[in-house]
């Protein structure tokens, strides 16, 4: 009975043991049906599911799947921010991670970046990179160095009759639709005890005559907006305009302004730190970048 027994309890683990052996679990997936999968993926749900076995793990670093992720123009951007012998050894998703960092060009007075989580372009540009009416004369226009701004410095306006500060680019752009904006302060960004603090005291003319934003673009696209700049002391989003790009692989020339030209009163205490050209959906999300 004893052997009978153990007969029984040897048969029993033999099956058990190859239906075990002859289940499948993620792991059996072909890789390339998992790569298929994870294109329907935000990056950051790709990255977390690259944890879940070796083959998540391999493709979800295939090129498949993370050039889909990239913008139509990423050659284009590359091409700004990294040399040509570096692109054609890396593999799109280090390509993708290197364009959701900060990069600058053009004398580091631009910066482009990809959202890491919709892999959209947001581009930024320094107040040297625009052009100031009487930026160099020292009695109306001064650089000053300051954290506050991501470019680490801002043109700071002491007094003049004339304001007008012009931004001009040439640019490939995914198609979309894109807002323009410029981040000034009325007010000098300045240090006390270790603190940040606003100097107002020579804010003036503002409250008298509007100041007019203007955009265009080489589409024909024109927008035009007057604003009081009411606001002392803080970093203010000011909405310059819209514009829609339609075509995917063809550069587009933008031109914004702002002005204040009424040459009845002087203007002084305006600050300016840079434009933002970034996707129109993100226009509530601006401080966060």
């Amino acid at each position: 009975m004893g052997s009978s027994v153990s007969s029984t309890a040897s048969n029993i683990r033999e099956k058990d043991d190859s239906s075990s052996s002859s289940r499948t679990d993620l792991g059996d997936l072909p890789e390339s049906c998992i790569s298929s999968l994870l294109m329907n993926l935000d990056p950051p749900d790709i990255c977390k599911l690259a944890r879940v076995n070796r083959a998540f793990h391999r493709a979800s670093s295939s090129d498949f799947v993370w050039e889909s992720k990239l913008p139509s123009c990423y050659k284009f951007l590359a091409s700004k921010v990294l040399d040509e012998e570096s692109v054609s050894t890396m593999t799109k998703k280090e390509i993708y991670t290197k364009l959701c960092q900060r990069n600058l060009f053009d004398g580091n007075t631009k910066e482009v970046l990809l959202d890491k989580c919709s892999g959209q372009v947001c581009l930024f540009m320094s107040s040297k990179s625009l052009k100031i009416t009487g930026i160099d004369d020292r009695r109306y226009w001064i650089y000053i160095p300051t954290e506050e701004s991501r470019f680490k410095n801002v043109a700071y306006l002491q007094q003049m009759w004339w304001v007008e500060v012009v931004g001009e680019l040439e640019f490939l752009f995914p198609v979309g639709s894109y807002s323009v904006t410029f981040r000034i302060k009325l007010g000098k960004p300045s240090k006390r005890l270790g603190r940040r603090v606003c100097i107002v005291d020579r804010v003036r003319g503002w409250d008298v005559k509007p100041v007019r934003f203007k955009l265009t673009t080489s589409y024909g696209e024109c927008s035009i907006s007057e604003c009081y700049l009411n606001e002392s002391g803080e970093w203010v989003y000011y909405h310059v305009g819209d514009f829609v790009v339609v075509k995917p692989n063809e550069p587009m020339k933008i031109k914004f302004s702002l002005a204040q030209i009424d040459c009845t009163h002087t203007k002084g205490g305006l600050c300016v730190d840079s434009a933002i050209i970034c996707p129109s959906e993100f226009k509530e999300r601006l401080k966060q970048f």
